[in-house]
């Protein structure tokens, strides 16, 4: 408030309420930062999970195609694959996480089961089976990593913006509507000296 502008107890009360609210959301929000925080933690935790599984299936899928190759050959892989009946589908879908829209990821026909894979069974060896079966899991791992990614960039992306605007609140809003307050009670009582001091003039 500017010193041009006479204070006035009005405007007194509507800082100290504007001071009390501020606060109150100041609290609300350490709570919700708090709580993103300890969600990110846990979430983080399965990232870290879900990364080493994924590698580890990688690993997996790679050796089991390397071994089918060597035993049905590249033709005989290449003329399975086109024989596949079902092609995954994806789907994306929204899911709440602390308050949070974070993408939530769905699949239909990853695995399936060995006689709806549409290619001969009969004509193929185990090793081409064992090599299916490991993609499949492994599409399932990237589909579960690549959710958990999302969630734990968007609950960083919250957590930045929830600590700002705790910043803001605790550091600028507050602080100045204090010094607002405290500049308009002292005009206030110094406004109520003045008076006094006239009025005692006056009688005199």
């Amino acid at each position: 408030m500017t010193q041009d502008v006479k204070p006035t107890r009005s405007n007194l009360f509507e800082i100290e309420d504007r001071i009390e609210l501020s606060k109150r959301g100041h609290g609300l929000l350490e709570m919700k930062r708090d709580g993103l925080i300890l969600e990110f933690q846990k979430i983080l935790d399965k990232a870290k999970g879900a990364r080493s599984q994924l590698t580890e299936e990688y690993v997996d899928a790679q050796r089991k195609l390397n071994v089918a190759r060597a035993v049905e050959g590249d033709i005989e892989l290449k003329s399975t694959a086109y024989a596949a009946q079902k092609r995954p589908r994806f789907f994306m879908k929204m899911k709440n996480v602390m308050g949070l829209r974070v993408p939530e990821m769905e699949a239909e026909d990853v695995s399936k089961p060995l006689m709806e894979r549409g290619y001969g069974v009969m004509g193929t060896s185990s090793k081409i089976d064992e090599a299916v079966t490991a993609y499949e899991n492994l599409m399932n791992s990237i589909i579960e990593a690549a959710e958990i990614n999302a969630a734990v960039n968007r609950l960083l992306e919250e957590i930045e913006k929830t600590k700002r605007r705790v910043n803001a609140l605790e550091y600028n809003v507050i602080p100045e509507l204090e010094g607002a307050r405290d500049y308009i009670d002292f005009r206030l009582e110094e406004m109520e000296r003045e008076t006094i001091f006239r009025i005692k003039r006056a009688k005199e």
